[in-house]
């Protein structure tokens, strides 16, 4: 039997998982996918917005593979210095995976960043979507802003747009946690500038959800066509590839809008502006200054040395991910990834038995949900090939036992169901669908509860 530890369970993990137990090569594979959190499915729990519901259902997707009798969950279990040393997980498996994401936010890297009232999209995010690391975020006080900056033309930075000028009773249908929403029920936010250094056709978001924001009740969207036409690939698009063409397509349709509109809130959305500081007033952030740029003619832009400032209480930046050092595996810091070689880890260059990546923080965080399934597959392939040597290692019979005995407490597929089971009591109780418990104490409490 060929004992395998997955470290993550998000879809890079769940993906690997299943890549693992679906061969027929090596027989009697067996699959732990251990997560520091004690829910199950990574950045579709906590990444997906509430309102993409669609997105949201791959969960039940990657329950299948989880259910799987080869494969079983370990929640509740920290991976590294602070709790099971990649040293010691491979005194209980064979070989080890890890698939640990890309969990730090890119910073922008200008004055006035770390003001109360800027922060990251991905603590935003994390707060609205429950995830209990953000529990005692004070998005409450942010969101008596009157007015939002988030900075960044990709997809996090739509979903966050979205979610500012989203109405109380559009969200009430969602898992939102009963204290997100009633915080955003109260936000007195009424315009959200969404501000990209580069022009439309260079932007990273999809189509599909560019439109949603021209789609949404109680909410227009607003463009610069003095932006618009700083873009040389703007006037024709037809050289562009299709999800470019399409979006420039849909933002060429807002800049034609000119009838006005009675409804509440506004996003503006803006393009060829690079911030340059984030202002402060009475200790808080109250603006970004951003420099004016234009097409550097090699794909880049350039500064032109004229200002604008846009005023914000709320300024949020969606500028990417970036991979962390997980203490006791090699790391690149330059690329944020493991070093690897078809998803073997490197050790000074040379493949360390036992060790595998896959997802972000084998490749960077690039990609769609769906890129991580090649990816696990390359990662599975080579672990396989190496399976001979692996299982020449003696390893425990009963890992979940041994990480008991070393004072951890796993949360294993029951445990999550209790946690389901709680939330959906809970949104009950509030006269709403099911609603997610936000902090680590409710958490572990249902998981630990019996079952009805």
């Amino acid at each position: 039997m060929l004992r395998v530890a997955v470290v993550g369970s998000g879809p890079s993990g769940v993906y690997t998982a299943q890549s693992l137990v679906e061969q027929t090569r090596v027989p009697d594979v067996r699959v732990h996918v251990l997560d520091r959190l004690p829910c199950p499915y990574g950045l579709v729990r906590y990444g997906v917005a509430p309102d993409h519901e669609k997105i949201k259902s791959l969960q039940n997707n990657l329950r299948t593979v989880l259910e799987h009798e080869r494969i079983g969950f370990v929640g509740n279990v920290e991976v590294g210095t602070r709790g099971v040393t990649p040293a010691r997980l491979l005194e209980l498996y064979h070989a080890v995976v890890y698939c640990v994401g890309a969990a730090r936010d890119r910073r922008l890297g200008v004055p006035g960043e770390d003001l109360p009232g800027s922060c990251s999209a991905t603590d935003f995010v994390s707060w609205y979507s429950a995830h209990p690391d953000a529990a005692g975020n004070g998005f409450r006080v942010a969101l008596a802003a009157r007015s939002a900056v988030v900075i960044g033309v990709g997809n996090v930075a739509v979903d966050v747009a979205r979610i500012l000028a989203r109405g109380p009773e559009e969200l009430h249908p969602t898992d939102v946690p009963q204290a997100a929403l009633g915080a955003l029920a109260a936000s007195r936010v009424r315009a959200v500038h969404m501000v990209g250094r580069r022009g439309p056709s260079q932007a990273k978001f999809t189509t599909k959800e560019l439109r949603e924001l021209g789609a949404m009740p109680g909410a227009r969207v607003e463009v610069d066509p003095a932006d618009l036409a700083l873009d040389p690939a703007y006037a024709d698009p037809a050289g562009l590839p299709a999800v470019s063409r399409r979006n420039v397509e849909v933002v060429r349709a807002w800049a034609a809008e000119t009838a006005p509109d009675p409804r509440e809130r506004v996003i503006r959305v803006r393009f060829f502006l690079r911030p340059v500081e984030v202002l402060e007033r009475d200790g808080r952030a109250a603006g970004v200054r951003f420099e004016r740029t234009v097409p550097d003619g090699t794909g880049g832009v350039r500064g032109t040395g004229a200002y604008e400032d846009i005023e914000a209480q709320l300024v949020l930046r969606a500028v990417g991910y970036r991979g962390v050092p997980l203490e006791g595996l090699p790391f690149d810091a330059s690329r944020g990834t493991v070093p690897h070689a078809a998803g073997r880890v490197l050790r000074d260059g040379t493949p360390s038995p036992g060790e595998y990546v896959a997802g972000w923080i084998k490749r960077g965080p690039t990609g769609v949900i769906g890129t991580n399934r090649p990816c696990a597959k390359e990662t599975a392939t080579s672990l396989l090939d190496d399976a001979a040597l692996l299982l020449r290692r003696p390893v425990a019979d009963d890992p979940v036992a041994a990480l008991r005995a070393w004072g951890h407490h796993p949360v294993e597929w029951p445990g999550w169901l209790s946690i389901e089971q709680a939330e959906a009591a809970l949104g009950r109780t509030l006269g709403r669908s099911t609603v997610k418990i936000a902090d680590w104490a409710g958490l572990l409490e249902a998981a630990d509860a019996p079952a009805p």
